[in-house]
């Protein structure tokens, strides 16, 4: 199985709404950063692909779509991987999209809290590595910065991914926006909107709570 969907969109921009649109619309299996805690032997996978030694078929397997961060850093080579497939840029208002991020993704990897549980904190060290040190150059509280790494991310996939492969999705588009570029009908099902803000830190509060 191959990936026939590849977003190219950062964490906090409708990611977990569109991996549940998109198991809607039939793509069997969509990868999010979520499905690593299904598999924490991909934590390792993951951080070696992060220094060039990827193993796509294993981390894919079973997988046609792939939305958010970890696979999001690596949609230049993924659209080369995998030639045919879509790449969906998600996007939203940069500022609104800090705030979010700051106050869900970037708290959990800028905390010094460390999860008793080792595959949580297998999983925390490779969202640092790759996402923190690796994408943001290890500071998330540098809202300069952050938005600088956003622009720069959303300008590269406008410009490098060839327009008959690419949709520009913004958050809150529904299904029109999606379905059309896909070529599949709408559904007749409400769009899922997911994993809003204060879902999030009500999980991970829940988590730290735990242990």
């Amino acid at each position: 199985m191959s990936l026939k969907v590849i977003g190219a969109g950062f964490g906090r921009t409708g990611t977990l709404s569109l991996k549940r649109a998109l198991e809607q619309l039939g793509f069997n299996g969509c990868y999010h950063m979520m499905e690593v805690r299904n598999h924490p032997e991909h934590v390792e996978l993951w951080r070696a692909a992060w220094r060039g030694k990827a193993d796509w078929e294993r981390l894919f397997d079973g997988y046609q779509a792939a939305v958010d961060w970890p696979a999001a850093a690596f949609w230049p080579e993924l659209m080369t991987v995998y030639p045919d497939a879509k790449v969906i840029l998600t996007l939203r208002e940069p500022e609104g999209w800090y705030r979010s991020a700051s106050n869900t993704i970037f708290r959990r990897m800028g905390s010094s809290f460390e999860p008793d549980d080792l595959a949580t904190r297998n999983q925390l060290a490779m969202a640092r590595e790759i996402i923190r040190d690796g994408t943001f150059g290890g500071d998330l509280s540098d809202r300069h910065n952050a938005l600088r790494v956003f622009d720069a991310n959303t300008r590269r996939c406008l410009t490098e991914v060839p327009a008959e492969r690419l949709i520009v999705y913004n958050a809150g588009d529904g299904w029109n926006g999606l379905c059309g570029p896909l070529g599949i009908p709408v559904p007749d099902a409400p769009y899922p909107h997911v994993n809003t803000t204060e879902e999030f830190q009500a999980r991970a509060a829940a988590r730290e709570a735990g242990g």
